[in-house]
């Protein structure tokens, strides 16, 4: 008896253990699952009247600005505005920091079926398939003129978001801080669900300042407020200046294409490069409607549901992909963590890449090429499979120097936009950072 009494006193610490580890297997959350939904991030309405598909085109290569003469804030002068005119362009006022337009300005006939109020934008995405669109409209339009943040443009705008959304689309409402004055660099970023809005050309308004105004922002309801680099440079905000880890966590997205067909790979090297934790994004910038059902690039967010509140997560946690194939499906982990992640100083990066195209009867979309690059825009890893609709590649790669690595893809067609070429890439995968 006491031999036995002897052998359950012994067990009962290794049985304690064995629970207790069943617990903790137990409690562990499950990885989550992640769906694959295609969108647009930048698009301007009927309240962008400084330019778009409203007014006749007549040539038209910009817009004739009369506003402040440079040093000289009493002064104001005709000039050729953002963008050289060639004298066949219509014009605004730039008056007291708000984009007015002039007398001249002369809408077409039928602008109405080009152009219309977010409800009707998001109405039209929501039919084309779209499983998030975001408006985005400039900040300076004389239509956020009165009222401020409580103008009744901008509550419509977020208004006419929520009625749009349900289980099959999110509309975001978003603005574009655009057109902003220098000395301190400029540049033009989206901010998407913020409860308010800033205009970019008010005295003050540089990107240092807005950067302060980011961090301080409330969100419109659900979700948090992201933001995006749009269309940019290689150098452009001051090259890149400003950046604190406040704003970091904020500005999560850049648009490395833009206008269906316009690629911005070098500005999203040299964000990365300076330290900007930035995931890619298409913005289709559609100054109209026609573009909603025409325009093929996307940009992909890996997200847990679609709602409104797990889009905007999957973009703040940068798990996004741009591609100038409308429905590619691209996804990839390191070391077992998902596209967008940083990892805690690892010197071997195991990866894990899966590609794919639904269109298996178009040969235009087999997937012929994938690529890993890091710092600096080098290539640390290339593969050209047999072209095929879907592609498994697992790498391993050992460093223990670089900051970020992220994924290319390419397709024998080169994308479903105007004058493809297959030579280049037609989709980029968010980063994995290092944590170096």
């Amino acid at each position: 008896m006491a031999r036995a009494k002897t052998q359950i006193a012994l067990l009962l610490p290794l049985l304690f253990l064995v629970f207790v580890g069943i617990g903790n297997i137990a409690a562990k959350p499950p990885s989550p699952v992640y769906h694959i939904y295609a969108g647009n991030t930048h698009a301007h309405t009927a309240y962008t009247w400084s330019h778009g598909e409203q007014f006749p085109t007549n040539g038209c290569a910009g817009i004739r600005v009369y506003g402040n003469v440079p040093g000289d804030s009493g002064a104001y002068a005709w000039n050729d505005g953002y963008v050289k005119t060639n004298g066949k362009c219509s014009a605004m006022y730039v008056i007291n920091s708000w984009q007015i337009p002039s007398s001249d300005l002369t809408l077409r006939p039928d602008w109405q079926q080009v152009q219309g109020p977010p409800s009707r934008h998001f109405e039209l995405a929501k039919a084309a398939g779209f499983d998030f669109y975001a408006v985005s409209d400039h900040s300076q339009e004389a239509a956020f003129m009165e009222g401020g943040d409580n103008n009744p443009a901008w509550i419509a705008t977020k208004r006419e978001a929520a009625q749009a959304t349900d289980t099959n689309f999110v509309a975001l409402a978003g603005f574009e801080f655009s057109e902003n004055n220098g000395p301190g660099g400029t540049g033009h970023l989206n901010v998407i669900n913020s409860d308010g809005i800033l205009n970019a050309l008010e005295p003050g308004n540089d990107l240092a300042h807005f950067y302060k105004w980011l961090e301080a922002a409330k969100a419109n309801g659900n979700g948090p407020i992201v933001a995006s680099f749009n269309h940019p440079d290689a150098e452009q905000y001051n090259n890149w200046d400003y950046r604190d880890p406040q704003v970091t966590d904020i500005i999560t997205l850049l648009e490395v294409i833009n206008s269906n067909s316009q690629i911005h790979y070098d500005g999203f090297l040299n964000a990365l490069d300076k330290g900007w934790k930035v995931s890619p994004v298409s913005g289709l910038d559609n100054h109209g409607l026609t573009g909603i059902n025409k325009d093929s690039s996307r940009t992909f967010v890996l997200a847990t549901a679609k709602t409104k509140a797990a889009i905007l997560e999957a973009m703040k946690n940068r798990r996004t992909y741009a591609s100038l194939d409308k429905n590619i499906q691209c996804h990839y982990t390191v070391n077992g963590s998902t596209m967008g992640s940083t990892l805690t100083r690892p010197d071997t990066l195991n990866f894990d890449i899966s590609i794919s195209d639904p269109d298996t009867d178009n040969p235009n979309d087999k997937i012929t090429k994938i690529d890993i690059v890091t710092d600096g825009g080098t290539v640390a890893q290339a593969y050209n499979p047999d072209p095929g609709y879907s592609v498994e590649w697992k790498p391993l790669l050992h460093d223990t120097a670089n900051k970020f690595f992220f994924v290319r893809v390419w397709n024998a067609g080169g994308g479903d936009v105007p004058n493809p070429n297959p030579a280049n890439p037609i989709a980029w995968l968010a980063p994995v950072w290092t944590g170096r």
